[in-house]
């Protein structure tokens, strides 16, 4: 999750029912179209078709929360389901926020990850901003010093149509 805006609360709006009576937690990996819309629609930057269609059959484990049947929501668990387990696309649209809607989500992917994991898999994730409180909650520590988090994007960005500017 990247720095996500204040719970509905927070800005003075109103928030949504009470998660336990309005919302539907699937277990289920996100279609291509809902993973393209909830990311950038919840502050996680956008992917291409062709690298969603590529890499969402490869779920090891997803979830997808619903709000009157429209998707609000989403987490997903990646990996080599051996050595390797990666917790990616948690978000909930900024309307829904505040209500423990990632809580859920989390506790859903932790309960998936405590009942496949090997002994001595390693389980990771990027955690932005604030949103490291949320993992704390489920286990989650800072590797700092230790080791740091690196990331590297492919030079061609095939949903843009050209490729970056090279830097000296």
């Amino acid at each position: 999750m990247t720095d996500a805006p204040l719970p509905a609360d927070a800005r003075g709006e109103t928030p949504a029912e009470d998660p336990a009576d309005a919302f539907d937690l699937r277990s289920e990996t996100p279609s291509v179209d809902t993973y393209l819309a909830l990311r950038p629609a919840c502050g996680l930057s956008g992917m291409s078709r062709e690298a969603a269609e590529r890499g969402l059959p490869n779920t090891l484990y997803g979830v997808v929360l619903y709000h009157r049947g429209e998707p609000v929501g989403m987490g997903r668990l990646v990996g080599d389901d051996g050595c390797f387990f990666v917790v990616t696309d948690i978000c909930v649209l900024p309307r829904h926020q505040g209500l423990g809607l990632g809580k859920r989500i989390m506790e859903a992917l932790s309960e998936e990850i405590d009942r496949r994991a090997p002994d001595a898999a390693y389980v990771s994730l990027i955690a932005d901003g604030d949103a490291k409180y949320l993992y704390e909650k489920y286990g989650f520590t800072e590797t700092a010093p230790a080791s740091v988090g690196m990331a590297r994007y492919p030079l061609r960005k095939p949903w843009s149509g050209r490729a970056p500017e090279p830097t000296d």
